[in-house]
């Protein structure tokens, strides 16, 4: 038993992305992906394509032992969105929606008197979310749709005022089956406002929506299908048990309502906690779509030749810089991307609850981003591998336009900033310079580590002075005067956690290739962040003119080093063959997916029809394998006539020769 093997540099790179608990908590959902009714398909209309996501979700429910545990594990929630995110965005939006949003806020409620949710478990009803509003997108606390409480009936009157408090884009529409949805409402007692909280109301049947409901679609959205949906209320009543109530409020018994939070700010936060779980999978989607992206193009620069000089003959484009120092510093991006999420995570789960605002806060910004990182990751990608990139068969256009929807998922990504930064401004103090705080060595990662902190303190010490420097008694204009500095100090934040993330998973690996692969990357991911702000740093003194100077060649040589081990770096994302192989051109035969069974280059067969258009078909799955009725079209009449007449009559003569005994020996002839 002590014999086994150490684990491999691609082994100890894996467990640095995904955590320690690699098998234990991604194992599921990476085998889920690869097997056949989560292969990618071939075409189809939105509608086909919508049909399937919410299909996919049943076989997903399926096969979980408890939807429940799935909604109540922040970290189980997150992997699902990191593997299944880049196959199948829809699936995807709905089953975060139904588990995270919809089943976990129903669980999150009510701790004391248990709700039958068995209807949810098992997808006889699936469930949505109804927060945000035509008029409220971020100011969610402001809206309008009420919940009256009704003394006669002992229940609520959900009611939507005018079009503008319309729920925005909720997929409440009857696709899927019967829905239900958790509805954030203004709640109404006795001509009292109480803030906001949710109610569980009944949506719609397999068919239409049901009394009180109305529903409609919204024009399609860009890239994957799902049913968003404008939702109202015309007086439709919900028993009192519809409130999902806790200590932020309930109405009792006697029909009076009572809180033990007095401020109805703080009562709409606590019943929409799961926000920040949800914050967390966006960051997990944009990381596994980022991934995938850049192997996908890495996996393509390898093995698209091109013409090089006459003694080289072709060569694979990625031995141009111009093409694999953009993927080299992706990779490194991704990484600090991947380092960056596991940090939050772990900071979140694990935050005692006189720091649980600080972890919040973290995961805001670190959704934030990663989203826009994710961003930059795919368009590049997407560039390097042209005009294939574009088409919608390699993948790479719908995770594009889903990392879009992620950005403005659960908060828009610059409104999250734009309060990450205030709160950060305003409990800010300035720092006490180090002793260590001068200039050092740019092939020190401690330095480069303090350079991180340095532009962070610079960008809000500049937003402070300009706050100071504006006019008082005008609130909004003095937060006008620092937000762009003061956003730029949370950007710097963010890259400081991932730098951080980055130095503790150096440490936390032994001598050898791995940690050399791992202190490549991070320094190509510091050297290109300073020589962004090398501007400031250089006017603070954190830089001298010398080392601004020589940066652009630190990052060239830095890509150098990590361009030449990034195809096996893609290795370490640990992405199934059988998922790679959905898209074309991440395989070296990608050209063979074009080929054309009635192109004049097959010399030994026919065209079935002479003069008919052939249409492009993408193979099933990745496979390459053509149906019989294709074989037999590319044959032709004459074709499939000759190859029966050799069969016949090969099978003719042999039934006419003797048989050979089994006491015969056979030999060959000469």
């Amino acid at each position: 038993m002590n014999d086994a093997a150490p684990p491999s540099t691609n082994d100890l790179l894996t467990a640095v992305l995904f955590g320690p608990n690699f098998r234990q908590e991604h194992r599921f959902w990476r085998r889920l992906l690869t097997t056949e009714p989560f292969r990618r398909p071939g075409g189809g209309t939105p509608d086909e394509r919508l049909a399937l996501s919410y299909h996919r979700l049943r076989i997903l429910n399926d096969a979980l032992d408890s939807g429940a545990r799935l909604a109540a594990d922040p970290r189980a929630l997150a992997a699902l969105h990191e593997w299944l995110g880049p196959v199948d965005p829809a699936l995807t939006t709905v089953a975060g929606i139904h588990y995270n949003l919809f089943l976990g806020s129903l669980l999150d409620h009510d701790a004391g008197a248990p709700r039958d949710v068995s209807d949810f478990l098992a997808l006889r009803r699936v469930g949505t979310f109804l927060c945000t509003e035509v008029a409220h997108g971020n100011d969610a606390a402001a809206i309008e749709t009420t919940a009256t409480y009704d003394r006669e009936r002992d229940g609520f009157v959900l009611h939507t005022p005018h079009a503008g408090a319309q729920k925005f884009m909720p997929n409440t529409s009857p696709a899927g089956g019967p829905k239900s949805g958790v509805v954030a409402a203004r709640l109404l007692v006795d001509g009292a406002d109480h803030g906001v909280f949710l109610f569980l109301v009944p949506l719609t049947d397999a068919h239409r929506a049901l009394p009180g409901v109305r529903v409609r679609r919204l024009p399609p959205r860009m890239g994957s299908p799902v049913d968003h949906c404008l939702t109202s209320f015309d007086r439709r009543f919900v028993p009192r048990g519809a409130l999902l109530a806790g200590q932020q409020g309930r109405v009792g018994d006697d029909g009076r309502f009572h809180s033990e939070v007095p401020n109805r700010r703080m009562r709409f936060l606590a019943s929409i906690g799961r926000v920040t779980p949800g914050k967390l999978s966006m960051s997990a989607c944009a990381v596994g779509s980022a991934r995938v992206t850049l192997a996908i193009a890495v996996r393509y620069a390898g093995h698209r030749m091109i013409s090089g000089s006459r003694a080289v003959g072709r060569i694979p484009v990625y031995a141009h810089r111009t093409h694999h120092g953009p993927l080299a510093g992706a990779m490194a991006t991704v990484y600090a991307m991947s380092l960056l999420h596991r940090r939050a995570l772990d900071r979140w789960e694990s935050a005692p609850e006189a720091d649980r605002g600080e972890a919040e806060r973290l995961v805001a910004v670190a959704k934030g981003w990663i989203t826009w990182q994710a961003r930059t990751v795919i368009v590049e990608c997407r560039e390097r591998c042209g005009a294939q990139g574009l088409l919608e068969n390699n993948g790479m256009t719908e995770l594009f336009t889903g990392i879009e929807g992620a950005i403005t998922a659960e908060g828009d990504n610059l409104a999250v900033h734009a309060k990450a930064a205030a709160e950060m401004l305003f409990s800010a103090t300035a720092p006490e310079p180090a002793e260590d705080d001068g200039p050092g060595g740019l092939d020190d990662p401690a330095f480069l580590g303090r350079l991180f902190a340095a532009v962070e303190d610079l960008w809000f010490a500049r937003a402070r002075e300009r706050m100071a420097a504006a006019p008082p008694g005008d609130p909004l204009g003095r937060w006008n005067a620092a937000s762009s500095a003061a956003l730029r100090g949370v950007e710097a934040h963010a890259c400081r956690q991932a730098d951080e993330a980055y130095a503790e998973a150096v440490a936390s690996l032994p001598e050898g290739a791995a940690r050399q692969r791992l202190s490549e990357l991070r320094r190509l991911f510091a050297l290109r962040w300073i020589a962004h702000n090398s501007g400031a740093l250089l006017a603070s003194g954190r830089l001298t003119a010398d080392q601004v100077t020589f940066l652009p060649d630190a990052v060239e040589d830095a890509v150098a080093v990590v361009a030449e081990h990034t195809p096996a770096l893609v290795e370490t994302f640990a992405l199934p063959e059988r998922l790679m192989s959905d898209w074309p051109i991440a395989g070296p035969g990608y050209a063979d997916v074009y080929d054309d069974p009635e192109g004049s280059w097959h010399r030994g067969r026919r065209a079935g029809i002479r003069g008919r258009a052939a249409e492009f078909r993408r193979p099933v799955c990745g496979s390459r394998r053509r149906p019989l009725r294709e074989k037999v079209a590319a044959l032709g009449t004459r074709g499939v006539l000759l190859a029966y007449w050799g069969t016949t009559s090969m099978l003719s003569r042999w039934f006419e020769k003797p048989q050979v005994s089994v006491d015969e020996s056979v030999r060959p002839k000469a």
